[in-house]
C-alpha cells in the first residue's frame, strides 16, 4: 500500500513541527500540500530533504503554493493548469509516482472566490472549467491519476452545519457547485465518501472564536479519482486532531491508501 496525505498547511514554514508529527503518527509515502505561502528559494528543502522526501514545488510569494513530497520517486507531468497562459497564481502540480504500479496525483488549490461580486469569483469560475476539461482527457486517456487538494467547495448538505448560510457564498454557490457536479459527473469520484457516509466530518474550521470549539467545520479537502485509480484506493480518512495543536493550520490533513 502506498499512503497519501493531502494537507493545507496555510504556511509551510510556521507548520514545519506539525508536519514532522504527521510523519511520526502517518508516516504518509507523499504529502500534497497547499497554501505553502513559500517562494521555491526559500522553501525549507533542507528540513524536509531530512525527513526522507524528495520535493517538487510551485511558490508564490505571501500566497498560495503547492508542493508535493514524496519518498518514492516522482516526475513532474506538470506545474501549472493548462487554459489560461496568463494565470501565474502557484495551484497546481501534477507528479508521476513512480512505484511498482505507477499512477499520477495532482495537488490543487481551487481560488477561494469570495467576495462572489468581485472578479475573484469569476476567475474562481474558470479554473473550476478548465479543471473539468483536464480531467476530462485524462479520463478519456483511461489514466490512473487522483485530483487532491483544497477544493474551496462544500458538495453537499452534511459537509456544513447550516447549509443555507453557504448559498450566496463561493464555497457552495450554484455557480460553483454547477461545475463541481459536472466534474464529478464525468466519472471521478469523491473518495472520502467511498469510506465515510456519515454527515458533518471537517476538514476545516476557520480560526474565529468557537469555531474548533463547537466542531463548526466545514468539508473543502477532497480527493477526486478517476475510475482506474478508485478501483485500487482502500481506505480515505481525515487526521482531525492536527487542528487541536498549537499554533494550527485552519485545515488538516486527509488521506487516502492505494494500492
Amino acid at each position: 500500500m502506498t499512503k497519501i496525505v493531502s494537507w493545507n498547511v496555510n504556511s509551510i514554514r510556521v507548520r514545519l513541527p506539525h508536519l514532522v508529527q504527521l510523519k511520526e503518527t502517518i508516516d504518509p509515502d507523499v504529502i500534497m500540500l497547499q497554501e505553502t505561502k513559500s517562494t521555491d528559494e526559500n522553501f525549507p528543502f533542507d528540513d524536509i530533504k531530512e525527513m526522507g522526501f524528495e520535493i517538487i514545488t510551485k511558490g508564490q510569494k505571501s500566497y498560495n503554493g503547492v508542493a508535493i513530497l514524496s519518498k518514492i520517486p516522482m516526475e513532474l507531468i506538470a506545474n501549472e493548469l493548462p487554459g489560461n497562459a496568463k494565470d501565474e497564481q502557484a495551484r497546481f502540480i501534477e507528479v508521476k509516482i513512480k512505484d511498482s504500479d505507477p499512477f499520477n496525483i495532482a495537488t490543487i488549490y481551487l481560488p477561494n472566490g469570495n467576495p462572489v461580486d468581485t472578479e475573484k469569483f469569476p476567475y474562481k469560475l474558470d479554473w473550476m472549467q478548465r479543471l473539468k476539461d483536464y480531467a476530462k482527457k485524462k479520463i478519456d486517456n483511461q489514466e490512473t491519476v487522483i485530483f487532491g487538494g483544497d477544493y474551496n467547495i462544500i458538495p453537499n448538505r452534511g459537509d456544513a452545519v447550516n447549509i443555507e448560510k453557504w448559498k450566496n457564498d463561493a464555497l457552495h454557490h450554484p455557480d460553483s457547485i454547477k461545475i463541481f457536479r459536472e466534474i464529478i459527473n464525468l466519472g471521478l469520484t469523491d473518495v472520502f465518501r467511498v469510506f465515510n457516509s456519515k454527515e458533518f466530518e471537517f476538514t476545516y474550521w476557520d480560526y474565529s472564536r468557537g469555531s474548533w470549539e463547537k466542531d463548526n467545520g466545514l468539508r473543502i479537502d477532497h480527493f477526486l479519482s478517476t475510475p482506474s485509480a478508485t478501483d485500487r484506493i482502500t481506505d480515505c480518512q481525515i487526521e482531525k486532531q492536527f487542528r487541536g495543536l498549537e499554533r494550527p493550520s485552519d485545515h488538516v490533513p486527509i488521506w487516502f491508501e492505494i494500492k
